[in-house]
């Protein structure tokens, strides 16, 4: 007979295998889409983006009018701001492909200047820092990372999309078989418990 924690955690064991089964399975479909489709995906990608630009907008534009609290120069900003979303996510709809061709743009450049930079912050902590190799060799590998993308961004733009959906199928896989080998830890934790506390 099981006992109270027994079912307690089997039923604990099954909600958490639910939760990395299907996160495995949107993480497989979402990368093998990726891999197949990347144009699609892309401008998927960016509707959803510019979908959320014009939510985002219209949310500004309610609490600039109708906020009580917030003083007229606010409620003019909030109505502004949130007229510019709009403005950015009919543009974004009235030409995906180029809308979403911008916006890897703007990512990959953003993650080189980032590597830039981290690439630096790392050289000046150099002399506080225990392993000097490392730190260095990080740095280094990091601002010519960062230069690379800089000068090939198209490059890195589809390079990138690609390491993401290979990614993303491999952790859909792991996520499922991490699901699957749950079940056999829950019934082995449950049998357990069971002979704790028949003892």
């Amino acid at each position: 007979m099981a006992t109270p924690l027994a079912s307690e955690a089997k039923s604990l064991f099954k909600s958490i295998r639910v939760v990395l089964a299907v996160s495995g399975v949107i993480a497989l479909i979402a990368g093998i889409i990726l891999l197949v489709w990347p144009l699609k995906s892309a401008v998927i990608v960016t509707a959803i983006f510019a979908s959320y630009l014009v939510v985002a907008g219209l949310v500004y534009i309610g609490l600039g009018i109708f906020s009580k609290v917030k003083g007229g120069w606010a409620r003019a900003g909030h109505i502004v701001l949130g007229l510019l979303y709009i403005v950015a996510g009919v543009i974004a709809f009235a030409n995906l492909g180029v809308a979403a061709a911008t916006l890897a743009l703007v990512v990959v450049i953003f993650i080189g200047i980032s590597w830039i930079v981290d690439g630096v912050v790392a050289l000046s902590l150099l002399g506080q820092d225990g392993s000097r190799v490392w730190t260095l060799l990080y740095a280094l590998l990091s601002i010519i990372a960062g230069i690379v993308v800089l000068f090939s961004p198209l490059y890195a733009a589809a390079v990138l999309w690609l390491v993401l959906g290979i990614s993303l199928v491999v952790l859909g896989i792991v996520q499922i078989v991490r699901a699957i080998t749950l079940g056999k830890d829950a019934k082995n934790f449950v049998a357990s418990v069971n002979a704790d506390t028949a003892n």
